[in-house]
């Protein structure tokens, strides 16, 4: 059975990893949606809140579980039973950090943890979950790049911050 892990920040969740959770959740038996809880981002939605939506986004997929984390995944994923990292790869600045990070989570897991990257469909490959908080800022439209419920909760987010 493999199981597979996609960590990443998701602040907000975009449709771009979206998109790549449910072609994951396609190639592997199981896929854990790990959000991270870094404490050197200040981010617009709590690591409990970002649980919350994206398990919202994710319900109707079967094979997936959405949790938080903070430290190394390579630990989490060893702590686990977790042998691949999913990354979704938009541009070569993109595969050059997750180059990086892949050779990092190699050898921390022994040699254990594997990447694989999902390249993002060309209709995402701009979007952001730092570009959508820009335009939201802004008051821009956000339902091109989110789902329409995460966009309503971006705006409201954005609003209470004003």
């Amino acid at each position: 059975m493999s199981k597979a892990m996609y960590p990443g920040s998701f602040d907000p969740v975009t449709i771009g990893h979206l998109d790549i959770i449910k072609r994951a959740a396609k190639t592997f038996d199981e896929l854990v949606v790990g959000v991270l809880n870094n404490k050197q981002k200040s981010p617009l939605f709590s690591v409990e809140e970002r649980v919350k939506i994206l398990k919202e986004a994710t319900k109707d997929i079967p094979n997936i579980t959405v949790v938080s984390f903070s430290g190394l995944m390579a630990d989490y994923a060893k702590e686990n039973g977790i042998t691949v990292s999913v990354r979704g790869i938009r541009n070569g600045i993109d595969l050059d950090a997750e180059l990086v990070q892949a050779q990092y989570n190699r050898l921390l897991s022994g040699d254990k943890l594997e990447t694989v990257s999902f390249f993002t469909r060309p209709e995402y490959s701009f979007i952001s979950s730092s570009g959508v908080r820009e335009v939201a800022m802004f008051g821009g439209d956000l339902t091109p790049y989110v789902p329409e419920f995460v966009a309503k909760l971006v705006e409201e987010k954005i609003n209470d911050k004003k």
